[in-house]
C-alpha cells in the first residue's frame, strides 16, 4: 500500500452489531492507512448487545486503535439534514478531534466524511471479501459462525452443562453430546466439551495424599471451603476458553453452579463466593442426570452412594429456585443421548434473539 495515500487519523464509525470479518477488515485496512486511528461504535438503548461488550470485542481485536463507544438513540434518515446534525453532534462528542478519513464500507460514508471535513476512502463495497453484514448475523449465527471473532462466539454460544451425583453418568453423556454434534459437520464440526476440573483437582489432592502416605484412600482426602472458589473459576475459565474456539454449541462437564452443590456435599454448607461467580456467566440448558438407572461404581474418588438421591434432589431444587433451564435426563445410555439430543436440537431452533436496530426512514 506504498503508493495509496496516508492520513494523521482516520475514522471508522459503525454498530458492529455484532461486530465481524468484513468490520475487522475494514479496520485493519484503516490501520494500513493511518497515522492514528479511531473506532466509534455506536448503539441504541433499544439494542440487545450492550454498547459495553461491543467496545470490548473491537478492542480486542485491534489493540491499535482507540474505540470509544457512544449511545446514539437518534432514528436513521439519511435525507434529512436535522437529523444528521444530531447524529454529527454524537459523534464530534465521541471523537472531537480532527479527522482526516473516514474510512467506510457504506453510500452514507461520502455524506459523513463530507460533514467531518474528511476524505472518504471506500473499502469493499460490495462485499466481496467477506460476504457478510449484522443484519445477516443477526438473523442466523451458526450460518455466519466463519465471520466472527471469538469474544463473539462467546457471546452467543448456547452452553449446555451436565450435571449430576456421583456415578450418574454426567460425563458419558457429555462426551457422547459433544461427539454427536461434531458429526453433524460443517460449522457443528468445531463443538467443544469440557471437562470437570474438579475431578482433576480431586485427583491431585489424592495424588498427594498418598505422595505423604502410600494407604491413603480417598477418605483420608478432605476439602476445606476455599477451595471451592478457586475450582469453580478455574471451570468458568475452562468453559469460556472452549466457547470462544468452538461451534454455535459448546457441553459443559458440570460447571460453576454445580461446585456450589458440591460444596454443599463437601462442607454442610453454602458458598456465597461461589455462587456469585456462578452468577456471572449464562448457561442456555442444564442436563440433570438422574441417580436411577446408574449403578454406583468406586472409581477411587467416589465414596457417596448413599446421597446420590440427596444430590440429584439438591440439583433440582436449586436449578428450580434459580430459574435455570433445566431437562431431567433418565433410563439408558441411548435414551439419554437421544432426549438431550432432542433438548439441545429444540434449542437450537429457536435461534438467537436480537431486537432490531433503530428504523431507517426512506
Amino acid at each position: 500500500m506504498s503508493d495509496e495515500r496516508r492520513y494523521a487519523h482516520g475514522l471508522v464509525l459503525g454498530k458492529f452489531y455484532p461486530p465481524h470479518a468484513g468490520h475487522h477488515h475494514l479496520v485493519r485496512t484503516a490501520q494500513e492507512r493511518c497515522e492514528r486511528l479511531t473506532v466509534l461504535v455506536c448503539a441504541a438503548s433499544v439494542e440487545s448487545v450492550p454498547l459495553a461488550d461491543r467496545v470490548a470485542w473491537m478492542r480486542e481485536a485491534h489493540p491499535g486503535a482507540e474505540v470509544v463507544g457512544a449511545v446514539d438513540d437518534i432514528p436513521v434518515d439519511l435525507h434529512d439534514p436535522a437529523v444528521w446534525e444530531a447524529h454529527m453532534a454524537v459523534f464530534r462528542g465521541a471523537v472531537p478531534q480532527r479527522v482526516d478519513a473516514v474510512f467506510t464500507s457504506e453510500e452514507y460514508g461520502t455524506e459523513l466524511a463530507r460533514r467531518f471535513g474528511a476524505e472518504e476512502v471506500r473499502v469493499d463495497p460490495g462485499r466481496t471479501r467477506f460476504p457478510v453484514s449484522g443484519t445477516a448475523v443477526r438473523a442466523d449465527p451458526a450460518r455466519n459462525w466463519e465471520f466472527l471473532g471469538p469474544g463473539v462466539r462467546a457471546a452467543l454460544t448456547r452452553r449446555i452443562v451436565v450435571l449430576g451425583a456421583e456415578s450418574t453418568g454426567t460425563t458419558t453423556l457429555s462426551r457422547a453430546l459433544a461427539a454427536h454434534y461434531r458429526a453433524r459437520g460443517g460449522v457443528w464440526a468445531g463443538t467443544g466439551w469440557v471437562a470437570e476440573y474438579g475431578r482433576a483437582y480431586s485427583e491431585e489432592k489424592l495424588a498427594a495424599a498418598r505422595a505423604a502416605d502410600p494407604a491413603a484412600t480417598w477418605e483420608d482426602v478432605s476439602f476445606g471451603s476455599e477451595e471451592f472458589p478457586v475450582i469453580a473459576r478455574r471451570q468458568d475459565a475452562e468453559e469460556e476458553r472452549a466457547a470462544r474456539a468452538g461451534s454455535p454449541v459448546l457441553i459443559c462437564d458440570t460447571d460453576s453452579f454445580a461446585t456450589g452443590i458440591w460444596h454443599e456435599r463437601y462442607t454442610g454448607g453454602r458458598s456465597e463466593e461461589v455462587e456469585k461467580i456462578a452468577a456471572l456467566t449464562h448457561r442456555d440448558l442444564y442436563l440433570l442426570t438422574h441417580h436411577a438407572d446408574v449403578p454406583f461404581e468406586d472409581d477411587g474418588l467416589r465414596d457417596g452412594e448413599h446421597l446420590r438421591p440427596w444430590m440429584t434432589e439438591r440439583f433440582r431444587a436449586e436449578l428450580t429456585a434459580t430459574g435455570r433451564p433445566f431437562l431431567v435426563v433418565r433410563g439408558d445410555r441411548e435414551a439419554r443421548l437421544a432426549q438431550a439430543v432432542e433438548a439441545v436440537d429444540a434449542l437450537l431452533a429457536g435461534g438467537w434473539h436480537f431486537a432490531d436496530p433503530l428504523p431507517e426512514h426512506r
